[in-house]
């Protein structure tokens, strides 16, 4: 993939899309932005607000309004096109109503001789991006759904918090769907080099950590979107900054491990479909599925979690 130009097209210029889009402009990432949205109004009035503020900022973006045909030579298809998720409702809910709007956005994209990465923010993610994959017919490597990079984030910041350490330094990661069967594999999470499993319940001048509390932080991240939700309507801040952050990888080819929708073919003993795991992020999209050495438990959970998406799937083609 050629980064050169280091060029986006974004498709929906909702809340999340928009957030990222302010990310974009204030962390430099990229050098053109194309805004493509169904109302075109909204995405013209969009690239005007965004352009009003590089003089602000250290960018020399091109940012403006465009159509499908400007994806030709563009490096990073984003979608956030879909239907507002309802308060209450879960992620699996949106699934029939997205995929007629990816219908209409992946087949325009293709036919403009697109042959960049695909990255889809919409929800239900998981499925979305095994919706995007299908309907593109592009290698599995080449699509990323945003997966669990937001609720890894919401996973570390809780830690630090509870642990009073800085959230850089804590390693530990959400997997499985972004939804209700998330899961997070205690063995694999650290602070530093140190497993935080060994220093469950011990006192003295260490911080004692408490099994009940890692079990109510991960009940606190699964369940944040829909606090959110409930309070603002919508979540866009930590996802437009994870979207951001994936960009940047690509871009960078930086190499970098992220909790991202990736297709399995047979990690985890799970095959066929996309689900939330740590991943290899370079210029090339998914590297390869780093793959994480389990407990049998978490495991089981891993693969509740994918039976989620399995039916789900299986739902929809019937």
């Amino acid at each position: 993939m050629k980064t050169e130009k280091r060029k986006v097209v974004l498709i929906g210029t909702g809340m999340v899309g928009m957030s990222y889009a302010y990310c974009l402009l204030n962390q430099n990432i990229c050098d053109e932005l194309v805004l493509i949205d169904i109302d075109k109004k909204r995405a013209e009035g969009e690239a005007m607000d965004l352009n009003h503020g590089l003089a602000f900022s250290g960018s020399h973006m091109k940012i403006y309004a465009g159509d499908y045909p400007d994806c030709q030579d563009a490096d990073i298809a984003v979608i956030c096109a879909g239907v507002a998720q309802k308060v209450g409702e879960s992620r699996l809910e949106l699934l029939k109503r997205n995929k007629e709007v990816f219908r209409s956005v992946i087949r325009p994209v293709v036919e403009s001789g697109f042959n960049g990465l695909f990255l889809v923010a919409s929800n239900p993610v998981d499925l979305m991006a095994q919706i995007a994959c299908q309907l593109s017919g592009f290698n599995p490597r080449r699509v990323l759904g945003t997966g669990t990079a937001l609720d890894t984030a919401r996973l570390r910041y809780l830690l630090g918090e509870y642990l009073h350490v800085d959230p850089r330094n804590i390693h530990a990661y959400v997997m499985g769907e972004h939804g209700d069967s998330e899961f997070v594999p205690w063995s694999q999470a650290m602070i530093a080099t140190r497993p935080i499993c060994d220093i469950l319940g011990k006192g003295g001048s260490e911080n004692p950590v408490q099994m009940e509390e890692l079990d109510r932080i991960s009940q606190e991240v699964r369940g944040a979107a829909y606090r959110i939700i409930e309070a603002k309507r919508a979540t866009y801040y930590g996802i437009g900054m994870a979207m951001a952050r994936i960009t940047k990888a690509v871009f960078g080819d930086e190499n970098s491990v992220l909790t991202v929708s990736a297709f399995l073919c047979g990690e985890y003993g799970q095959t066929g479909i996309f689900t939330g795991v740590p991943c290899i992020i370079n210029q090339n999209g998914v590297q390869r599925v780093l793959q994480l050495n389990l407990t049998q438990e978490e495991l089981q959970q891993f693969e509740a979690s994918s039976r989620v998406l399995r039916e789900s799937l299986r739902e929809l083609s019937e």
